[in-house]
């Protein structure tokens, strides 16, 4: 009688740990989202550094709603039919952006597949609202592929973000597990479309690691992006938003995010964020600098 048996699920480093959510900015900043409506991807993702990055006064607001209309394997966005498109939001953003006295606000979304756009006017609304509100504050957007639509990203870039950022995620083997309904060469024309569409905004992409890539194909992803015109890079640890999702393979050890960071520099980004709680929007206004 065969018996099967399951990889040894790899034991979580004592070192990877991360701020707890306490502390009176904190909760300050999650009633203000609470009282105007508005989902953060630092709550809908999980992300390990929402105690650290709150206190600080700085959040990454999501908008379109907080469900996504794709089935990503290492997301804990809700994924399902999507929501109304909420046309007030932006005004609303920019409330949220002018209580908290940012002078860099990060924006990002669901993937609407449903929209025409994929909600790239949206995108430019609250970029547009928050530059009124609070005129000199930075405005980075993390936005989706948009299938690939020019037209979509066209509206985004003309609405001037400081800095426009499209995550790559993963090495391109890994996709069909890791990115359902995208694709590496996509992501990376998409990118290079916008750069030269508008050459003196910064470009920006990030990966995850630890879902069963190599070494070498982390620094073909890199290579392949700087080739496309990315100015920022930034390499995070996958964790595991709960047992539905992808497994984590292994813990990436940190001498290997700084050798991968040196390695970005060499390779010519202007700035590289390397570290296993690095998240794409992980000090994006020293990125910008």
């Amino acid at each position: 009688m065969l018996v099967s048996i399951e990889p040894a699920r790899p034991t979580r480093p004592a070192w990877l740990k991360a701020p707890a959510p306490v502390g009176d900015n904190y909760r300050d900043l999650k009633q203000l989202v609470t009282d105007l409506k508005l989902h953060t991807v630092c709550e809908s993702a999980a992300c390990p550094n929402i105690g650290d990055c709150w206190n600080r006064k700085t959040a990454t607001f999501m908008i379109l709603g907080n469900v996504c209309t794709r089935r990503c394997g290492f997301c804990a966005v809700q994924k399902g039919a999507p929501l109304e498109v909420d046309y007030d939001e932006p005004r609303r953003v920019a409330e949220a952006v002018s209580q908290m006295g940012l002078r860099f606000a990060v924006i990002t979304s669901v993937n609407r597949d449903d929209q025409a756009d994929g909600g790239a006017g949206v995108f430019a609304a609250t970029i547009r609202a928050i530059r009124e509100r609070v005129p000199g504050c930075g405005v980075e957007v993390l936005v989706p592929d948009f299938q690939g639509s020019h037209a979509a990203m066209d509206i985004v870039v003309e609405a001037r973000p400081d800095v426009l950022n499209h995550n790559t995620e993963t090495v391109p083997r890994l996709y069909k597990q890791v990115r359902l309904g995208a694709r590496f060469e996509r992501s990376l024309e998409m990118l290079q479309y916008a750069k030269r569409k508008a050459p003196e905004m910064p470009t920006k992409s990030g990966l995850m690691l630890g879902l069963g890539e190599t070494l070498e194909e982390v620094r073909e992803a890199m290579r392949a992006l700087r080739a496309h015109d990315v100015d920022i890079v930034t390499l995070g640890q996958y964790l595991r938003p709960s047992s539905k999702h992808l497994p984590i393979v292994r813990y990436v050890p940190v001498d290997e995010f700084a050798a991968l960071k040196k390695y970005g520099f060499e390779l010519g980004f202007q700035h590289v964020e390397s570290g296993p709680l690095v998240r794409s929007s992980y000090h994006a206004d020293e990125a910008v600098k």
